[in-house]
C-alpha cells in the first residue's frame, strides 16, 4: 500500500473583510504567494470545508486567474473562499499525485475532474 500525506502548506492567506490595499476578492496577500515556483494550492470556506484544488507551474499566477477567468470551475463560488493554503511542490508527477489524492481524501466539494467519490444526493 502506498502511505500519502498531505503536505504542510508553505503559505496561507485569508481573505480580509474590508481590505484597505489594492485586492482580488479579500485577498491582499496574494504577494506571499511564490510567482516562479510550482505546487498544489486548496481553496477553503469560512466552516474549514476544502472547496477546490488545483495544482500550476507558477502558482500565483494560476490562483489569480481562479478569481478572474470565466471559465473557472469556482467562477459562480468565489465569494465562499476565505482562505487559501499553497504547498510548493517543484515535482510534476508528485504535484499531480498530491491534487489528485487530496481531492478525494477531502472531497473537494468543487473538483469535477479526478473525483473517485460519489456526491450523496439530497
Amino acid at each position: 500500500m502506498i502511505n500519502i500525506t498531505i503536505p504542510t502548506p508553505s503559505v496561507t492567506i485569508t481573505k480580509q473583510d474590508n481590505p484597505e490595499l489594492s485586492n482580488i476578492y479579500g485577498f491582499t496577500d496574494l504577494h506571499l504567494i511564490p510567482r516562479d515556483k510550482g505546487g498544489i494550492f486548496m481553496f477553503y470556506n469560512d466552516s474549514k470545508e476544502l472547496l477546490f484544488v488545483g495544482k500550476a507551474r507558477k502558482l500565483r499566477q494560476r490562483i489569480k486567474k481562479h478569481f478572474e477567468d470565466t471559465v473557472s470551475p469556482i467562477k459562480m463560488h468565489r465569494d465562499e473562499v476565505t482562505k487559501i493554503e499553497v504547498c510548493v511542490i517543484e515535482s510534476p508527477v508528485h504535484r499531480e499525485i498530491y491534487e489528485t489524492y487530496i481531492i478525494n481524501e477531502l472531497k473537494a466539494k468543487y473538483n469535477v475532474d479526478k473525483v473517485f467519490f460519489k456526491v450523496k444526493s439530497e
